[in-house]
């Protein structure tokens, strides 16, 4: 079963939750420790990011597989970067065979230091093309999309960012995750459009439990989301108090109420950015009830 039909069937919120695969070898055994201790609470689905520039797919592929033995449903990250359609289809015939039965479809970021990096010299230039290309190739997988409440920094407009959004679920997306966010407003704004296109394809928020300034700024300058002024002022109040300990309780006492907030806009559950750290992920379970 597909993670697009298991939605359809959920009638409770739910967790998911996504992990990096380490670079360092030496880091799988406290990876799987964080895997094990999230596993049981029970998430719908687990997603693996593909790596900078797509370079780390055997680790993506290698962690996938794992989680799938672990019991997690698991949705790998596919990116254009260096992609060719023998690439593409080689992967896809992994991952079925490890039992991954959903992917997620990205454009992803250019190589770092590539300054010459051109976008249409590649078979793939969009994520649109690599869900047309999955749809034709791999009908029998799962195929999800990344949404931005704020739109992706390089879209000239909202509009023009919730065009895109629109041609790859009408391109055969089951399903969206979005990108991190503070502001619920943008969610719900992201979702009644699609909706008053005639879209009922299900939107999972994102959200990232805010760990400290340090990965915060980091987190914030790969995804261009906006950060409310008075949130911000919060965390360097509780900065100046009591350091990092106290932004991480402030990070977490305002993603609860987030949570919260979009359980009660009719979000179908909640997508964690785990940072590959079990603690706050599982406090937030604990006191939003999920």
């Amino acid at each position: 079963m597909t993670i697009g039909n298991a939605l359809r069937q959920r009638q409770k919120p739910f967790l998911s939750f996504e992990f990096f695969p380490p670079s360092d070898p030496a880091h799988l055994p406290a990876f799987y420790a964080t895997v094990d201790r999230l596993r049981a609470v029970n998430p719908l689905f687990a997603s693996v990011t593909y790596g900078a520039g797509g370079k780390k797919q055997q680790n993506t592929l290698n962690v996938t597989t794992e989680l799938v033995r672990r019991g997690y449903q698991v949705m790998a990250h596919l990116t254009c970067v260096g992609a060719s359609p023998e690439r593409i289809t080689a992967f896809l015939d992994d991952l079925r065979a490890g039992g991954v039965t959903d992917v997620l479809a990205l454009r992803g970021d250019p190589p770092a230091g590539d300054p010459n990096w051109d976008w249409n010299a590649g078979h793939f230039r969009h994520a649109l093309d690599l869900v047309r290309f999955i749809r034709q190739q791999a009908p029998d997988m799962g195929v999800a999309v990344a949404g931005y409440p704020c739109p992706h920094p390089e879209s000239p407009t909202f509009a023009d960012d919730r065009h895109h959004l629109a041609a790859k679920i009408a391109a055969g997306a089951d399903f969206v995750v979005t990108q991190l966010f503070f502001d619920v407003r943008e969610y719900v704004d992201l979702v009644r459009g699609l909706r008053a296109q005639g879209f009922t394809t299900p939107v999972i928020p994102g959200i990232l439990p805010i760990q400290s300034f340090e990965s915060l700024r980091r987190v914030l300058s790969l995804c261009g989301a906006n950060i409310p002024g008075k949130l911000y002022l919060q965390l360097e109040e509780a900065d100046r108090q009591g350091g990092a300990e106290a932004v991480r309780e402030a990070g977490l006492r305002f993603a609860v109420r987030q949570i919260r907030r979009l359980l009660d806009e009719g979000a179908p559950g909640i997508h964690l950015y785990t940072l590959n750290k079990a603690d706050l992920c599982l406090r937030l379970r604990q006191e939003t009830g999920l």
